[in-house]
């Protein structure tokens, strides 16, 4: 008889945001009267930018002409969506990433989940907490993370980093030794950011641990502080150390068309042997590239107008969490992020649980958001809403919450 991987087996319940649609949808059947407002997802709404949408009819003209046609993409991705990455994203700010580092996936979920493989099960992973539930699911799925303890919603074999209140919601450096560390900033969930100075503490401490940081830095184009960091690699080290995770879903709205990269330095060695070259592997073995049409997209969007539009979209989403931060602290919550990303952190009223909170927005003013928990224990107590949704939404939402 065949066996299965078991460690599925451990997973607990849904994917989270399973869990939350299948109870929007319970509720929208026995009302379906009412306006469903959704804050939660993190999905963008605006289109894809004018030059981007340009972009994809001229290349899928190109797909239709036999001269002009593409077939598979090269392993690391097509040459002028790579080039346009290291000259904008990394050359712009210092970081000396090589164009044979960057690897062009279909998205940073994809990647973070996948970035294991080249890793063995025996490495102990750290994660924030609360967490972007894919690193940790992921894990589990590998057989890194022990045993689920219901008493205390974790898992045995995981390294939390309490990110509260008394830490403004950031990790402090963990005092048992991980071999992997799952960095997110600006934060998802929280929305918090740290400054370079506190980076550059984790990327020595990784040097000095001999440990790994997966750097996910896909809400990056939120960034409007100038102390905040872009890249890990602005900090010194960091290509000894990490490896970085990036993603066009969120700055320039890619969640329905499927465009990421990953960084993985030469550098990043176990004794003699470099990551990157695992990872080359790896990619070109399992993955047969992002089509052309889209990494043209995506090259669109490094072009004086593509980063003129995307810019503009940027903009009106981060209008959203402003309406939503000041809008709530009027009414009397206590809301964090909303600044350097999309995401808004509210701390639940009146001793409600994070789902019990979920429920009674959904009850009484017919608004989506995400539970705190679902994301960790330590969002117990918390709830996190996007600026995602239009403008219009977004006031009546944060109308409709301010009345209850």
């Amino acid at each position: 008889m065949f066996k299965i991987n078991e460690n599925y087996l451990k997973l607990q319940g849904n994917y989270l945001f399973s869990t939350i649609g299948k109870k929007v949808a319970a509720f929208v059947k026995e009302n379906p009267e009412k306006k469903i407002i959704r804050l939660g997802i993190g999905d963008v709404t605006l289109p894809l930018a004018p030059v981007v949408i340009e972009a994809i009819h001229k290349a899928t003209d190109e797909m239709a002409d036999a001269e002009t046609f593409h077939g598979y993409a090269p392993d690391l991705g097509y040459e002028f969506l790579r080039k346009a990455i290291l000259e904008q994203d990394y050359q712009t700010r210092g970081a000396k990433i090589e164009l044979d580092e960057i690897f062009i996936s279909d998205g940073a979920k994809s990647d973070s989940g996948n970035i294991g493989d080249i890793f063995s099960v025996e490495n102990k992973i750290a994660v924030c907490d609360p967490v972007y539930p894919v690193y940790v699911d992921a894990n589990v799925m590998a057989g890194r993370c022990g045993e689920y303890l219901p008493d205390k919603k974790c898992w045995s074999n995981v390294i939390y980093m309490p990110c509260t209140y008394e830490t403004n919601f950031c990790p402090e450096l963990p005092k048992e030794r991980p071999d992997l560390i799952f960095l997110c900033f600006p934060n998802n969930p929280t929305g918090s950011t740290i400054t370079k100075g506190e980076l550059q503490k984790w990327v020595d401490y990784a040097n000095k641990q001999g440990t790994v940081i997966i750097y996910d830095a896909a809400y990056e184009a939120y960034i409007s502080e100038q102390e905040v960091p872009h890249t890990i690699y602005e900090c010194d080290g960091a290509k000894q150390c990490a490896v970085e995770l990036r993603s066009f879903s969120k700055n320039a709205g890619f969640t329905g068309t499927r465009l990421g990269f990953t960084v993985v330095p030469k550098e990043l060695k176990c004794g003699e042997v470099s990551l990157n070259q695992l990872w080359a592997r790896r990619h070109g073995t399992k993955f047969n590239g992002a089509p052309y049409i889209i990494q043209r997209a995506g090259e669109a969007v490094y072009s004086k107008k593509g980063q003129q539009q995307t810019k503009e979209q940027i903009a009106y989403y981060m209008k959203n969490a402003t309406l939503i931060r000041e809008g709530l602290q009027r009414a009397g919550y206590e809301i964090f992020g909303g600044i350097n990303a999309p995401y808004l952190w509210l701390k639940t009223p009146k001793n409600m649980t994070s789902w019990q909170f979920f429920d009674y927005l959904l009850e009484q003013a017919n608004v989506v958001g995400t539970p705190g928990s679902g994301f960790g224990p330590s969002g117990e107590g918390y709830f996190r809403l996007t600026a995602f949704g239009s403008h219009e939404n977004t006031k009546e939402a944060i109308e409709r919450i301010c009345k209850l």
